[in-house]
């Protein structure tokens, strides 16, 4: 194969052999890819004023590399941490162009040793306690929808889970039996296993059972029109019931993520120990869970005192709630 032609070929072998078969990535990651091979190829047709069609693979310069990511800080505005991602698809992109075409290695090793830039990580907003409870017990109890969006704002503040692993729930990932519990598809093709409140299986069994008996593929949480709901409908299910405890003191917006946030400190604040936090939530590297003990001062106190000497505090040290529930550990032990 050589360097001037079969650029349509790779780009087509890199998204189905590479990402799809050899990597299995899920459909929304594959879009993310697509997105961003989509307008480098169009950025490289416009500087050489030509179609994307007549493009070859030598067109992929790195100094077109380099233009691209300016022009989406500059041109096109994205944050940096939008151009960071868009710099790791294409650090993804060039590693396999180098397994396949040899003659364009020296291209992609320059392109690998683009860096990523530094940027601050995104604040961590989070409802407090007495604002979830006020949320959920205001909640519209009458109306076609009103029990389907009840079950939802639980169950994202009950497991923690991701806008795309609510809208990819099935019927058959749930088991609402003695004790109730969800399996969650989550990042990475990975997935986790999250226990239910029983009031939350209530409900959830509630939804399936005015759905009809629906099968074991058949989505849990359904737009009007029954096909399940997208990330955005359940953006908008969120903005439309919880969208008034935004926060513009804090900049802090409410939205599904907002309540996984709630989830983890919540659990940190109830004495649930760092790494089923981390399980419970499905993060790969401790590091992500760690932020929510880095901004919750109300458990460094309690930490503080945890560790005050023998004698210097008044009454017994209480032990963290999952410390003291033998019957927890030994589930969480099982999962």
């Amino acid at each position: 194969m050589s360097g001037t032609q079969h650029l349509g070929p790779l780009i087509q072998s890199f998204f189905i052999d590479h990402l799809v078969t050899v990597k299995g990535l899920r459909p929304s990651s594959v879009r993310s890819y697509s997105d961003t091979v989509r307008l480098l190829l169009c950025f490289v047709a416009a500087q050489k004023g030509t179609r994307i069609t007549k493009l070859s693979l030598v067109d992929l310069s790195f100094e077109h590399v380099l233009g691209f990511l300016r022009h989406l800080e500059e041109d096109r505005h994205n944050h940096v941490s939008t151009r960071n991602q868009r710099l790791a698809a294409l650090h993804a992109l060039f590693e396999y162009v180098a397994s396949r075409e040899p003659a364009m290695l020296g291209t992609c090793q320059r392109v690998a040793a683009i860096p990523m830039k530094r940027v601050a990580p995104a604040e961590t907003h989070f409802l407090e306690r007495d604002e979830m409870q006020d949320l959920l017990q205001h909640l519209p109890r009458t109306g076609r929808l009103a029990q389907r969006d009840h079950a939802l704002i639980l169950f994202l503040y009950n497991t923690g889970a991701r806008a795309q692993e609510v809208a990819e729930l099935r019927a058959g990932n749930l088991q609402l039996g003695e004790h109730p519990l969800v399996r969650l598809h989550g990042k990475g093709d990975k997935w986790r296993t999250c226990p239910l409140w029983e009031q939350t299986a209530k409900l959830l069994k509630d939804v399936l059972a005015a759905s009809g008996q629906p099968g074991a593929d058949a989505p849990v949480f359904r737009s009007t029109n029954g096909a399940a709901l997208t990330r955005f409908g359940i953006y908008k299910v969120v903005r439309r019931l919880a969208g008034h405890l935004d926060d513009p003191g804090t900049n802090r917006t409410v939205s599904p993520h907002v309540f996984r946030h709630t989830a983890a400190m919540h659990l940190l604040e109830s004495g649930v120990e760092i790494n089923v936090i981390r399980g419970w939530l499905g993060h790969a590297d401790l590091t992500t869970t760690n932020r929510y003990a880095e901004i919750n001062t109300r458990t460094k106190m309690e930490a503080l005192r945890a560790t005050e000497p023998p004698g210097t505090s008044e009454g017994p040290r209480a032990l963290p709630v999952w410390k003291t529930d033998e019957s927890l550990l030994n589930w969480l032990s099982s999962l």
